[in-house]
């Protein structure tokens, strides 16, 4: 499939989301979302699932970029991953942490969606367990299990992102949650003066 058409079909998916949700999500809705019909879209993928999974193939891709930094520092690393997580990158869609929460919704439905959900979980605390092994090791942070600090800031995201949605939480009080139990288990607080 061209590139180009992907990107349509998949930005198309990402605004028809946002609008109407997962139980309102059809083919039609997305195809008015784009430049195409129906059956172009059905003819790149023959399921909603299928799209879906394509769509959420495309987030983790895309939260993976946002993710890399080019920053040697450790420290710095940890900041730049708090503000790729906490700094929404498009306030145009006011819609996305609803319709992921829908998406998280259905994973217990659907096992392409559990696994994609399973795999952006994975990359995230695969970043985060790297960032503080790495800054544990140049003496920056104190000694922890670089694990245990990853599966707790994930945890911690995942809980921030139901309460942002469920409860209308800004963000930026989990943020700060999150950085005091960092310090914590670090012996750093993140945001702080970065010395080289």
């Amino acid at each position: 499939m061209e590139s180009e058409t992907r990107t349509e079909i998949i930005e198309a998916t990402n605004r028809a989301l946002c609008e109407h949700g997962y139980a309102g999500l059809t083919m039609q809705r997305i195809a008015t979302e784009s430049s195409m019909t129906t059956a172009a879209i059905h003819y790149h993928y023959d399921t909603k699932e299928e799209l879906l999974n394509a769509f959420l193939d495309d987030l983790i891709e895309r939260f993976e970029r946002k993710l890399s930094c080019e920053a040697g520092d450790p420290r710095k690393q940890l900041n730049a991953f708090l503000d790729a997580v906490f700094i929404p990158s498009d306030p145009a869609d006011d819609g996305f942490p609803v319709a992921i929460m829908e998406l998280k919704a259905q994973a217990p439905y659907h096992d392409l969606f559990r696994e994609r959900f399973l795999d952006l979980d994975e990359v995230m605390r695969e970043v985060v367990a790297e960032i503080v092994e790495e800054g544990i090791d140049v003496g920056y942070f104190e000694e922890t299990d670089p694990a245990e600090v990853a599966r707790l800031v994930t945890t911690i995201l995942n809980g921030a992102h139901a309460r942002t949605v469920a409860l209308g939480e800004q963000s930026d009080e989990t943020r700060q949650v999150l950085e005091h139990t960092l310090e914590l288990h670090l012996g750093w607080t993140p945001g702080s003066e970065v010395v080289a």
